[in-house]
């Protein structure tokens, strides 16, 4: 992500949050699926009540922060995504994966109801005002902004708003496509095979693209491999660095169309192949 091996500041992020939900699921798999199902509602439902919990302790920033697990004039680290209640959106992912062995229509309506009743309970709760986000809403001086800060929930870390916001529309969205993946959208079914290769190569092409953009903008690129401090990272902004929403879109679509290839080649390899490596991509 910062093409220099200083160390200077260290981001635990979403790999980070990712391994330590793999090492859980390495003990949750041995019980029957519900346990797991089990075991991450309550973390998803139960976490917003630990708003209130003020600590600077590092243990209670990697549960449950963001915050500082190191801080120094040399050295920073700092927990982006506390594993509270990430675990428990991938212990319920795990589970959720169960329906794939039942019948379409058993499992297409299941979708359907999960995903509608998810979103409902968002707009219940969201208008409540009370529990399930540290950040409440308020009228604001338009409609549009209004709407805005009923939206407006938190991901660091997800609250229980942001989950049921964000995963009712996914359950919705497996729901449409289940019966019959339609054909503009089955290049995603690629990027749907090799999730992990996907996501590891787009960092490093984005910064790579970022490199080529600030030699041919300033002809120095030493910004982009400078991040001494958190407010600096991945890489120091250049002056005038930025960009407006439509190119930040138009190198995202580049980006994607630029990794197809590479994963439609390595999901060829793992089709081909059977290595326990390739498993983890």
């Amino acid at each position: 992500m910062q093409f220099n091996f200083d160390y200077r500041v260290t981001f635990l992020i979403v790999l980070w949050a990712l391994g330590w939900a793999m090492i859980v699921l390495a003990g949750l798999v041995y019980f029957p699926p519900w346990v797991a199902a089990a075991f991450g509602l309550v973390m998803i439902a139960g976490h917003n009540l630990l708003d209130g919990v003020v600590s600077m302790n590092p243990i209670w920033f990697i549960l449950h922060g963001p915050g500082f697990v190191l801080n120094t004039p040399r050295f920073v680290v700092f927990v982006a995504y506390p594993l509270i209640p990430w675990v428990g959106v991938t212990a319920v992912g795990y589970s959720l994966g169960q329906i794939y062995a039942w019948d379409a229509g058993r499992r297409r309506a299941f979708l359907l109801r999960l995903g509608v009743a998810l979103m409902a309970a968002f707009v219940v709760l969201r208008g409540i005002n009370f529990y399930g986000d540290p950040a409440r809403w308020s009228t604001q001086k338009s409609a549009a902004l209004t709407i805005v800060s009923f939206l407006n929930t938190t991901k660091y870390p997800p609250s229980l708003l942001f989950l049921l916001m964000s995963l009712g529309p996914a359950l919705l969205i497996l729901w449409a496509v289940d019966a019959a993946t339609p054909r503009w959208m089955r290049p995603a079914l690629i990027f749907g095979r090799v999730p992990m290769f996907c996501y590891l190569l787009h960092f490093p092409l984005i910064h790579l693209l970022a490199v080529a953009v600030c030699c041919v903008r300033y002809g120095h690129v030493y910004w982009m491999f400078h991040s001494p401090s958190l407010d600096r990272y991945p890489f120091t902004p250049p002056p005038g660095w930025g960009y407006s929403l439509p190119v930040v879109y138009l190198v995202w679509a580049v980006v994607v169309v630029a990794l197809y290839p590479l994963c439609r080649w390595f999901a060829g390899v793992r089709q081909r192949r059977s290595d326990p490596w390739l498993s983890y991509f």
